[in-house]
């Protein structure tokens, strides 16, 4: 299930399992809470980790900032006062990918465009970019949605570079010269 399905459900669902990266963890006496995203809304599902409900005293040191993981659990309604309506009590984590907070290069403070350029391949994760990102799409969509409705095709035509690459130049020439 995605993040954005479960937000935006409207009943409880048990055994459901939901996949995406760490946003942030707090722990307190009782239990550990996490706010996971997996991209397909800016709004985080938070994780709800109980003694009672499992194991995972080698799962949590592990559930740092960055890290990709699988939740298995029950989505139950939050409780009152809480920002989001719904939240997931885990049963069962597994950790896909470790992630060293110290070396994560997005963190909770705010992030440079000119950082963000250094680490491209992390810039749908910060909420800026996710965002732009989906109008973006929306745009796009709704771009191709009216050329193809109006009976136009999409065609990728051929990019006429500067660039030799893989022998291009030999296949063709492009000249200026008035022949």
């Amino acid at each position: 299930a995605t993040v954005k399905n479960l937000l935006t459900g409207g009943s409880e669902l048990k055994g459901i399992t939901v996949k995406g990266w760490i946003r942030t963890r707090r722990d307190s006496k009782s239990c550990s809470f996490a706010e996971l995203n997996d991209g397909s809304t800016r709004e985080n599902l938070q994780l709800v980790f109980l003694a009672e409900d499992g194991d995972f005293s080698s799962a949590l040191p592990r559930l740092l900032t960055g890290a990709a993981v699988a939740v298995t659990g029950d989505l139950t309604a939050a409780p009152a006062g809480a920002k989001q309506k719904w939240e997931l009590r885990a049963k069962k984590a597994e950790i896909y990918g470790d992630c060293d907070p110290d070396k994560y290069p997005i963190q909770k403070k705010k992030t440079s465009d000119e950082f963000l350029r250094t680490v491209a391949h992390l810039r749908p994760r910060t909420n800026k970019y996710a965002s732009m990102l989906r109008v973006r799409s929306e745009l796009a969509f709704a771009i191709h949605s009216y050329f193809r409705d109006n009976g136009f095709f999409y065609v990728h035509t051929p990019v006429i570079t500067g660039s030799d690459c893989e022998g291009a130049g030999q296949m063709f020439s492009v000249s200026s010269l008035d022949l």
